[in-house]
């Protein structure tokens, strides 16, 4: 059973990313209509999207690994006693956490050589450092959420499949 803080920030997230997924989606339509319809695009509505795109899916990924909402493939779980499917759920979480921490790393390097070079999008110049920072930041978070689930009792909610 989640606690209340779990239950408000999911539906805070989940009407934010409603929301981010609804400018997008109202951004592409009037860029598609101005481009075909009026011979009038949006100017930098693709890379407006393509960084919403970047939002939307790096803020979920600790929030699928949270929910446990990823793919899985069950097939040793079923297998397994209770207890060794537990501990085996605890080190896929390790090693999840380990690659995530790993990528983090990797990608905030990364971000540190973009914002040297001060790169921009090429239309409306907004500043692209930022939102690999952000990216870096998430998936490090992600890590986390992995840490958790590995060390807290009862916090591997496993997959459906094998409950």
């Amino acid at each position: 059973m989640n606690p209340v803080w779990e239950k408000r920030a999911d539906a805070v997230l989940g009407i934010a990313a409603s929301a981010l997924l609804f400018c997008m989606m109202v951004l592409t339509f009037f860029d598609v209509v101005g481009r075909y319809l009026l011979n009038r695009p949006i100017r930098g509505a693709f890379e407006l999207t393509e960084l919403g795109l970047l939002i939307l899916i790096f803020a979920g990924l600790p929030l699928v690994s949270h929910a446990d909402e990823h793919v899985t493939m069950d097939f040793i779980d079923r297998v397994l006693p209770d207890r060794a499917r537990r501990a085996w759920i605890r080190a896929m979480h390790a090693i999840c956490a380990a690659i995530m921490f790993f990528l983090a790393w990797q990608v905030w390097i990364k971000a540190n050589r973009i914002a040297g070079y001060a790169d921009t999008t090429d239309v409306l110049r907004v500043p692209i450092g930022p939102f690999v920072y952000f990216m870096a930041l998430m998936i490090g978070l992600t890590g986390v959420v992995h840490l958790f689930k590995m060390v807290v009792p009862g916090a591997e909610r496993a997959n459906q499949a094998t409950t």
